[in-house]
């Protein structure tokens, strides 16, 4: 069955995967280990069961990245744990899936809707840093 709801964004494809360049289409923060499910599952809490774009790369283990907006990744002084792609962090590239089809590695934990077309960067800043048991202060 077909999961497009609406036009996919320009950046993912139309099948399969590719890898896109962050800062360009989107920045990332990716996060592994079971924190990582953890912080998605909040996430999702927090923002209505619309989180945004959240890749999972299945050959490492419990690896999710984050897409938020480009050029958003600088704002905030991440937590340790939180790897973030895009900014000034110079090139990086994420996988990204189809929205339907064979994607493995890839897959959506949760894919990009209308409504949360990116991940919202602040309130990812929050649960990270709860999740992560960070003391990192909000900048």
């Amino acid at each position: 069955m077909t999961r497009q709801l609406f036009s996919r964004p320009e950046w993912v494809p139309e099948k399969g995967h590719c890898l896109r360049r962050t800062g360009v289409h989107f920045d990332a923060v990716c996060v592994s280990g079971p924190v990582a499910e953890e912080a998605a599952d909040a996430l999702a809490g927090m923002s209505g069961g619309e989180p945004g774009p959240v890749v999972r790369e299945t050959r490492e283990a419990g690896r999710l990245y984050f897409l938020l907006p480009p050029g958003t990744t600088c704002a905030r002084r991440w937590p340790p744990g939180a790897v973030r792609l895009g900014g000034r962090t110079g090139v990086g590239y994420v996988g990204v899936p189809a929205l339907d089809g064979r994607t493995w590695p890839l897959s959506w934990r949760s894919a990009p809707t209308p409504r949360a077309p990116f991940v919202d960067p602040a309130l990812l800043h929050t649960v990270l840093c709860e999740a992560l048991h960070s003391p990192e202060g909000r900048r």
